[in-house]
């Protein structure tokens, strides 16, 4: 039996109050001790279970370290652009809210916060930074493409506590036609500096997902080695690979809505570091310019 997290996927069922069984006060805490322990078994043992969800759980902190840092760094950007863009960092802040319920409770209620949250994080990031000439043809301006992209989104959050594989569609969708528009504005760009954050951009993606996929199809495998902190490492590089990704995203829709602004990348804390968080400055704009 696997030992990652038991991921319900029928529809929630609300039941009237008389025909749940009485419990005695003694009774409930052994019933909701008796569902934790269900939903997240092991076969070699609670112990491997139990530091596998600890390091899920201290991990989901990583979403309110950066999550304020980029929100400070894209602040001149957002200001230029659309200050909405701050919506996008503060949504996953609330992933990793969500996140940690989850992992505290591992209900039903956090499962879907937790798959919702991350949805909506990409349903923002599509309604702002879709390129405007891939839109579709009946679409004239930003404004109906956002309320068009919003619609969808509520529609699919209602639609998840009906049938949850509604919000995998979903995210699966939104995020295939990001990349795809991605490869098509990437193909005839050739500043290296660019290139370099869309690759390692993808390099992360490819590092988190895999990440994921094994955790969650792998698990005797990493059992036998003793080895807890896929999921961990899950979260780390899913929210760095979301920093690098939105700022190349970000970097591309400035030189086109925004070029007097004349955006460049930088990187934080330092630019000579290997591996920083990425940021734009506007070096058309003094009065939104960063100093770090």
């Amino acid at each position: 039996m696997s030992c990652t997290k038991t991921r319900v996927t029928g529809p929630v069922t609300f039941l009237p109050a008389q025909s749940y069984p009485p419990l005695a006060p003694g009774d409930i805490t052994h019933w909701i001790s008796d569902k934790r322990d269900s939903a997240h078994k092991c076969s070699h043992g609670r112990s491997f279970c139990l530091r596998e969800l600890g390091s899920g759980l201290i991990s989901s902190f990583i979403f309110f370290v950066v999550s304020p840092i980029m929100l400070y760094l894209f602040h001149p950007y957002a200001r230029e652009r659309n200050l909405a863009v701050h919506l996008v960092w503060f949504m996953m802040i609330f992933v990793g809210l969500f996140s940690l319920y989850f992992h505290m409770t591992l209900s039903y209620v956090g499962q879907m916060l937790d798959e919702i949250s991350i949805l909506w994080v990409l349903a923002i990031g599509y309604a702002l930074w879709f390129p405007r000439r891939h839109f579709p043809f009946f679409i004239k301006d930003r404004s109906t493409f956002s309320w068009m992209v919003l619609v969808i989104t509520v529609v699919t959050t209602l639609s998840s506590f009906i049938k949850p594989t509604a919000n995998a569609y979903a995210l699966n969708c939104f995020a295939i036609h990001i990349l795809y528009s991605l490869g098509i504005e990437l193909r005839s760009c050739t500043d290296q500096r660019v290139l370099r954050l869309a690759r390692v951009s993808i390099g992360l993606w490819v590092m988190a997902i895999s990440c994921w996929i094994s955790d969650r199809f792998g698990c005797s495998f990493w059992q036998r080695l003793n080895f807890c902190y896929l999921h961990g490492i899950w979260h780390i590089l899913i929210v760095v690979a979301t920093a690098y990704g939105s700022t190349l995203i970000a970097y591309l829709d400035a030189n086109y809505e925004i070029p007097y602004s004349l955006p460049d990348l930088r990187y934080w804390p330092r630019e000579s570091w290997a591996l920083g968080l990425p940021y734009i400055v506007l070096k058309g704009t003094t009065k939104t310019q960063k100093k770090c």
